[in-house]
């Protein structure tokens, strides 16, 4: 019998996610001692989840910036499904995360909704879905382990008690602390701070909810006031963990219909069924189904929460600014938790500009969720569908999911104006890429763009969705066609022929996104090229020698020294026409050829350090020039008329081109494309020179 598929072994996984209490109940007592042992079982909403976001772990930047949580960029608990991309999108959680920390410390956060603004498929949700597995997941566990309490054997004392409601839980999930008075809660919390050991401080200052207030008060009457006999005989403290199918702790929000909202989804109403036993104004017959009861003590999230009709949103002004709801059938009711909403940007505008809307908007923290601004980044998303998707008989070939991705930020940069940069530079300066990234300040070009948008830059243009499926619809034709492929001509194609069809895309805005899969076009057709070059001239032996030689010379430069010559074996200056030829392969102008030689020198330092060899793998940009240099030097021994008419290219020829696209990792069909495409342009380009 397979392990993995044994009912046993199914059985012990499951014994291993339940926490070892969850069955348990407890005295009041215990409890008392708990918090004062271990505090933090009594923490607020607010509290709990920013703890959660460092408990899963956290990478701190090593100059001033955002921290990354290793929830969004690794996602431990499912084996990296869901990671995030793009430092602009790290940021937006950065600062979500620093919103809610800021609420955990009482410094207004607490009271205002967190709104994850950004236009469609930015993510925003999927990050908001994320969060709420993840405080599931804490909640479970010793270092997120909350409790609230349930009363018992009602039916001995209170004569009308429903037999079926001799045991009742907290109906809104409340922490056992509510129970006490308020001077005796403060002299525990008193207790707690002194052992708790963080930046935040607990406090509780709630009210019981109607219903256990209704128990507490007949049950000090039965006992004539004896507290302690109240509670040890009638309350058990029982583990809390959040449950979002069972809607314990997090509620997702939407209006069943957005056209006649009730309040009573959110706040509660009449328990029908109990009005006959215990009459229309007892709390007894209150149901505490709302969306905002049932996500007390954790997250509420709301779902296009600003298409709620205006009226409907006021129940969030007390439930944000007093930590209450008042719905039309029972007492006010308090709550704690983190309230969550999403939007998208037509919506937010219209509410933005509504005078009538001023208290809302004045109650909202917004958070920006922009599309992803690097089209790396971009394109690790593509990538992360595809390898949770059944693709093996089709090979992606090398920058397809690149430049799908570069027109999808083309799309939603701003164009610069205040600098000598044109939309293809800056969107390369915001990859990271060096070249580019010499002569200008991200920094400042992020700046600009988001003074352009009057939001945040990336909050327009195409969405992930769209390329998506545009690089599935290529993938599903070509498997008919027996083609083994895919490649970013072909995927190209299929986004320049669907544009207009797709509801998302902006159809003011075609001319420019053609303008844009033109200029795509050519940064892959120079990227085709560099390939062909590789396979015409690569020789990894030769770069490698190169490669040393060149560092030699630097660091000979760099510390004002000799290097001998290989052949003479005398020591001289290093060789600056050498060196020159590898820097003028990346456009590196003679007064930047310092800087350069420098970052090369702090390169080779950093490696003998660690006691690694030179491969040219491991600096793209150095390995990037020598390669172009190798070219430069080999480019007049090849066959150039074989490229241009195809029908020539000798069999042997032809498979060792292939093989190097190959290990560039190119399939069969795809190397004989990018030659065909690219190989002609080589060919010619290089005939011309010579004649």
């Amino acid at each position: 019998m397979d392990e993995d598929v044994s009912l046993s072994s199914i059985s012990d996984d499951y014994k291993a996610g339940v926490p070892d209490d969850l069955r348990e109940s407890y005295s009041c007592q215990w409890y008392l001692n708990q918090v004062v042992s271990h505090p933090k079982i009594a923490r607020s909403a607010h509290q709990r989840l920013a703890d959660m976001f460092d408990y899963y772990g956290r990478e701190e930047p090593e100059t001033e910036g955002e921290v990354r949580y290793t929830l969004a960029s690794e996602d431990p608990l499912h084996d990296g499904e869901n990671v995030f991309f793009g430092e602009n999108v790290h940021g937006s959680i950065h600062r979500y995360v620093n919103k809610v920390k800021s609420g955990a410390r009482g410094l207004g956060p607490e009271r205002r909704i967190k709104l994850l603004l950004g236009p469609v498929g930015s993510g925003k949700s999927h990050f908001d879905q994320l969060v709420r597995r993840y405080f599931e997941d804490y909640t479970r566990r010793d270092a997120g382990r909350m409790y609230t309490f349930r009363w018992v054997d009602l039916c001995d004392v209170i004569d009308d008690q429903d037999p079926s409601d001799d045991t009742v839980r907290s109906p809104m999930n409340q922490d056992p602390l509510v129970l006490l008075p308020r001077d005796s809660r403060e002299r525990v919390l008193g207790k707690a701070n002194e052992n708790l050991g963080t930046n935040y401080t607990l406090r509780n200052d709630q009210a019981l909810d109607p219903e256990s207030a209704f128990y507490l008060e007949k049950l000090l009457d039965h006992y004539d006031d004896d507290f302690e006999t109240v509670l040890s005989n009638h309350v058990e403290i029982v583990r809390l963990v959040a449950d979002e199918n069972r809607r314990e702790c997090i509620e997702t929000f939407e209006p069943k219909d957005k056209k006649n909202q009730d309040e009573t989804e959110l706040t509660g109403d009449i328990n029908y069924s109990k009005l006959a036993i215990y009459g229309e104004s007892d709390p007894r017959a209150f149901d505490y189904s709302g969306a905002l009861c049932n996500a007390n003590r954790g997250i509420f999230s709301g779902e296009e929460l600003l298409k709620l009709q205006r009226e409907f949103l006021y129940d969030f002004l007390h439930a944000t600014q007093e930590g209450t709801i008042k719905p039309r059938n029972n007492p006010r009711i308090d709550i704690d938790q983190v309230i969550v909403g999403r939007s998208n940007m037509p919506e937010y505008r219209d509410k933005r500009d509504d005078e009538k809307m001023e208290a809302f908007n004045d109650r909202t923290k917004r958070i920006d969720y922009p599309y992803v601004l690097e089209y790396e980044a971009e394109a690790d998303i593509y990538e992360r569908l595809l390898e949770n998707a059944d693709i093996d008989d089709i090979t992606v070939e090398p920058h397809t999911l690149e430049m799908a991705a570069l027109f999808a930020v083309l799309t939603r940069i701003q164009e610069p104006t205040e600098h000598d940069i044109n939309r293809m530079q800056k969107a390369k300066v915001y990859n990271g890429e060096a070249a580019a990234a010499d002569d200008f300040d991200p920094e400042k070009l992020r700046d600009e763009g988001d003074q352009r948008a009057q939001e945040s830059e990336g909050m327009d243009g195409v969405s992930p969705r769209f390329l998506a499926d545009e690089i599935a619809e290529a993938i599903t034709d070509a498997v008919p066609r027996e083609q083994e492929y895919i490649s970013p001509l072909t995927v190209l194609s299929y986004i320049e022929e669907n544009l207009e069809h797709h509801g998302s895309v902006d159809t003011d805005r075609l001319g420019d996104y053609g303008a844009f899969i033109g200029e795509v076009r050519d940064e892959y057709e120079d990227r085709a090229i560099e390939d062909v070059r590789h396979a015409l001239a690569y020789d990894l032996d030769e770069i490698r020698e190169q490669g040393e030689k060149y560092m030699d010379h630097v660091m000979a430069y760099i510390n004002d020294e000799t290097v001998e010559d290989d052949v003479a074996g005398e020591e001289k200056a290093p060789d600056e026409t050498f060196m020159r030829a590898v820097e003028e392969q990346l456009d590196i102008p003679d007064e930047r050829k310092d800087d350069f030689r420098q970052e090369v020198s702090n390169w080779v330092g950093r490696r003998a350090r660690q006691k690694e060899s030179f491969s040219p793998k491991d600096n793209e940009r150095l390995r990037r020039a020598l390669e172009r240099k190798l070219w430069e030097d080999k480019k007049h021994n090849i066959n150039y008329s074989a490229l241009v008419n195809t029908g020539e290219i000798d069999d042997e020829d032809r498979s060792e081109w292939v093989a190097a696209l190959e290990d560039r990792g190119y399939s069969e069909g795809g190397a004989m494309e990018v030659l065909e495409f690219a190989g002609a342009k080589v060919a010619k380009d290089e005939m011309q020179d010579d004649e």
